[in-house]
């Protein structure tokens, strides 16, 4: 009730922090929550509503998996769809408290990707005309860390940003949060490019190992005049498709210098390559 008091305009942290712990302390806390909650936030006062969000979204930051699980359930995101609807309550809630309802469920559905009845939900949303299009995100909107990530992330290997990260998350200053939403921002599309190199190696590598292995088999035909010439034309492709994968290789090399197992195997994979390729031109040229 203190942390949503609607007498007081001013958001009442030390009491939102008290209401995050007590939801982390008790083995029932995300569920009760959730519950008294949606409550508040239906609530026909303005100012109940909104703080009712702010705490929504600090719980969301502070309390971690399992309150994340109650907030994905169809149970509590009706709750919040019957803000929005006017067969419920969209009719007299306000435009403001609809607006932040609105920011809210959107950007669970960008950290939360994995979370196919909250996509479910705003889609809805969406397909009934309540929701027009996608709201923007102010910059100092509070976000959650993203869950769940990689082993040897960037979050867990670097020290320094992550403790940067945790205290301007316990700020009380809009600045603050403004500057932590910049640092995950910039940290999480650190994450998305080591994924997306992670991932071009992968496939690069699995690429030359299936043209190297189907090169062989087709040189060996080859050498004992057994080759079909529609196998030919295979090899020819095979060959042009492998000469334009040594430069990837050299690439992804260069990329991929401060992780000796990953280098090891760019280079197994380009001696593959080389030596299929020296063969091609030796049997067939």
């Amino acid at each position: 009730d203190k942390a949503t008091d609607p007498s007081t305009p001013e958001e009442n942290w030390e009491c939102i922090q008290r209401f995050c712990d007590q939801v982390n302390a008790d083995i029932e806390g995300p569920s009760l929550a959730s519950r008294l909650l949606a409550h508040k936030i239906q609530s026909p006062q303005e100012m109940e509503a909104l703080h009712a969000l702010t705490v929504l979204e600090t719980c969301v930051n502070n309390c971690g998996e399992r309150f994340h699980n109650e907030i994905a359930k169809f149970r509590f995101l009706n709750e919040l769809i019957k803000v929005l609807s006017p067969k419920y309550y969209g009719t007299w809630s306000s435009e403001k408290v609809k607006s932040r309802v609105t920011e809210v469920i959107f950007s669970w559905t960008v950290w939360f990707p994995q979370e196919v009845k909250i996509r479910d939900a705003y889609q809805m949303l969406k397909k009934e005309g309540i929701v027009k299009e996608d709201p923007k995100l102010p910059e100092d909107k509070i976000l959650p860390p993203p869950s769940p990530r990689p082993q040897n992330s960037i979050f867990d290997t670097d020290e320094e940003k992550s403790k940067l990260l945790a205290r301007l998350l316990k700020s009380n200053h809009s600045e603050d949060l403004q500057a932590a939403n910049r640092l995950i921002k910039s940290m999480i599309k650190e994450e998305q490019e080591k994924s997306a190199k992670m991932s071009r190696r992968v496939n690069t590598i699995s690429e030359v190992s299936e043209n190297v292995k189907r090169m062989d088999e087709l040189l060996e035909n080859y050498k004992r005049q057994e080759l079909p010439k529609s196998d030919q034309e295979t090899l020819q492709t095979l060959f042009q498709r492998c000469e334009k994968l040594r430069p990837l290789l050299f690439r992804l090399a260069s990329e991929t210098v401060d992780d000796d197992e990953a280098l090891a195997e760019i280079l197994q994979a380009n001696d593959k390559l080389t030596q299929v390729l020296g063969q091609y031109r030796q049997v067939v040229a």
